[in-house]
């Protein structure tokens, strides 16, 4: 039965019932003609023309007994009943094969699937079954749901995760500026003469609570931000990174450099953010130069931002961008530009890579003694490009 499996669900039913029906109908025709051949057999009645010397002769037959003429009438309810047991048993054995052969085992695989979603267990595949009709499609579409599901949850999870860091890391470093400035205000109430200075720095420390605050609103509305692409040309986001570059890094040597690119749907706005953060925190490390390069590679658009600069932090290369994660003193600048770069860039179904440029050799850097022991870091943020049949 291996080749009905391979039919689809109408083609499998129809040959089975097809099997099932010409028996029962060949059945059917022989029982009828037995029964009646039979009662002829047992009860003949009537009469036999007969012709003898060319003269016809009539002879009556004998009448039956009583035990034949109920032999024949047990007979005549067989020549009825057969057919339609016949008929009936087609229909029975025909319906269990097909529930057997290309019902049971997917039903099966979907009932065990749907017991263990609701009772939200996901670490599991759905097997796909023997039979590639409708049914082993469902299976297949179950898995792809099962995945996206376990793919969704997990990255809830992670997104809980990055709240519960985002919250720790905010509350800890809003705890410092507000120790200041209760210390502040103890010495205010202590040391009237002073009370300029010491208002000038209440007010310092109270500017970066402020500064705290909207930098943790703005992560906010970036995950909130609603994913809208469009179609654009390549040369008009060159463009707007040669515009960037000298903005952002006035003072610096900046290069752009870009493959022939076509258009690309995407979204300009987390595209532009995410270029202008990388610019702007690459232009503040950098020493002279700055690189921004622009390429497709398969469905992603690559953006990349070199500097030589000191190159990223180990933690950093390690951890990963974290909010508030900055190791510059500077009261303007709390650690979010990666994070948010980050945030987007998996928002746009791709990933931002940290990585530094590996360090020169003993030998290289004798031969330079100007040569940097840190020759520079490198950002690269992809974005996956979206089709216009695609929905969000």
């Amino acid at each position: 039965m291996g080749w009905i499996k391979k039919m689809n669900l109408k083609k499998a039913l129809f040959t089975l019932t097809l099997m099932g029906l010409v028996p029962a109908a060949l059945l059917s025709a022989a029982a009828f003609f037995g029964c009646v051949h039979l009662k002829e057999k047992v009860a003949p009645q009537g009469v036999i023309a007969q012709l003898h010397n060319s003269q016809p002769v009539v002879r009556m037959l004998p009448q039956p007994s009583e035990e034949a003429l109920r032999l024949a009438g047990t007979l005549e309810v067989l020549q009825l009943l057969l057919p339609i047991l016949f008929f009936v048993s087609a229909v029975f054995l025909t319906s269990s094969l097909f529930y057997r052969i290309k019902l049971k085992e997917p039903i099966g695989i979907l009932k065990a699937g749907a017991d263990r979603i609701m009772t939200q267990d996901l670490d599991f595949s759905i097997p796909e079954p023997a039979s590639c009709d409708e049914l082993g499609l469902l299976c297949s579409a179950f898995e792809k749901m099962r995945k996206t599901l376990l793919a969704n949850n997990r990255f809830l999870w992670q997104q809980a995760e990055e709240r519960k860091r985002l919250n720790a890391a905010f509350a800890h470093d809003l705890r410092n500026p507000v120790t200041v400035l209760k210390g502040t205000v103890t010495l205010l109430e202590r040391e009237a003469p002073e009370s300029q200075e010491i208002l000038c720095r209440l007010k310092t420390y109270t500017s970066r609570i402020e500064q705290y605050i909207e930098a943790m609103s703005s992560i906010q509305r970036l995950e909130q931000m609603p994913l809208q692409t469009n179609e654009i040309d390549g040369s008009s986001l060159t463009a707007d990174l040669r515009d960037a570059a000298k903005l952002l890094a006035p003072g610096l040597s900046c290069s752009v450099t870009a493959s022939s690119l076509e258009k690309v749907r995407l979204d300009c706005r987390i595209f532009s953010i995410v270029a202008q953060n990388l610019i702007g925190n690459a232009a503040r490390f950098a020493k002279s130069s700055l690189s921004i390069g622009l390429e497709v590679r398969e469905k992603f658009l690559i953006l990349s931002v070199s500097d030589d600069g000191p190159g990223y932090p180990r933690q950093l290369l390690q951890n990963g961008p974290l909010p508030f994660g900055s190791t510059e003193k500077n009261a303007g600048h709390f650690g979010m530009g990666l994070y948010s770069c980050r945030t987007l860039c998996l928002k746009h179904g791709g990933e931002l890579l940290l990585t530094n440029a590996p360090a020169p050799k003993a030998s290289d850097e004798k031969k330079d003694a100007d040569a940097p022991k840190h020759p520079g870091a490198s950002a690269e943020a992809s974005f996956y490009l979206y089709d216009s049949q695609e929905s969000f």
